[in-house]
């Protein structure tokens, strides 16, 4: 089943490593005019340097005017990968105003304002558009020291569901991928120990994490019209996690 993107513009956020990183190359390779966008100008040079015809858009999604405004001038955008997150893990008793606010600035507040002005272009174009919002199994299931994580995975999909509802009359799919822990670089470290890995492999019916291919396929069938039917799904990339 081939995908492709061609005369397809899209936007990834938090595209500078990992899973957002390759979602960007992913969508070149498959004909999309991509632009990636993170904080971090390093990360956004060297993934220009691999791939010269990924535009790069230096913002910190958690200042949301700035971010805003860099998004509505990039033009019109078919495609949105709203994949920008972070983990402050504290258990329940600990957890500080400070963490609460970044990880509700970065994994909700900002899907809802770049989202937002996204679909208004394409609601303003009339030819529809495709949104996938990066999750986490974490939204549907509990998770020692993951309280504000939890909750705003949780929250993501349930706005997910909204942007969905009413975006959709616009011919504009809003869907999530919810994956469980993901081999990317700082996963692999965080999971290298066994004693740490071997309690969530234990939950997993596959036996193993995520490689990041997986997710990023996932992500690829819900931005293309192979999925043209498939809207307010939360779509689990988890090996089975959250049917146990």
């Amino acid at each position: 089943m081939e995908i492709r993107f061609d005369g397809k513009r899209a936007l990834v956020t938090g595209s500078g490593k990992g899973i957002g990183r390759e979602v960007a190359i992913a969508l070149e390779k498959c004909g999309a005019e991509v632009y990636a966008l993170s904080r971090t100008q390093s990360d956004l040079d060297s993934l220009q340097k691999q791939h010269p015809g990924i535009h790069a858009i230096q913002a910190d999604v958690t200042n949301t005017q700035e971010t805003m405004e860099r998004v509505r001038s990039l033009g019109p955008i078919h495609l949105l990968v709203n994949n920008a997150g972070v983990g402050v893990l504290q258990p329940f008793l600990d957890v500080t105003e400070e963490a609460y606010g970044r990880v509700m600035d970065v994994n909700l507040k900002a899907c809802l304002f770049v989202g937002q002005v996204v679909a208004r272009g394409m609601v303003e174009r009339g030819e529809g558009g495709a949104i996938v919002n990066v999750s986490s199994q974490a939204s549907m299931a509990a998770l020692r020291d993951h309280a504000v994580y939890c909750a705003s995975k949780g929250a993501l999909d349930q706005l997910t569901r909204v942007m969905a509802l009413e975006l959709g009359p616009h011919r504009i799919r809003v869907n999530c991928v919810n994956p469980t822990v993901v081999m990317t670089d700082m996963g692999r470290l965080g999971w290298s120990d066994p004693k740490k890995a071997q309690p969530m492999l234990g939950k997993i019916p596959l036996k193993r994490f995520a490689e990041v291919e997986e997710v990023v396929h996932a992500i690829l069938y819900l931005l293309s019209d192979k999925s043209s039917m498939i809207t307010g799904t939360m779509l689990p990339v988890d090996g089975g996690f959250l049917a146990c």
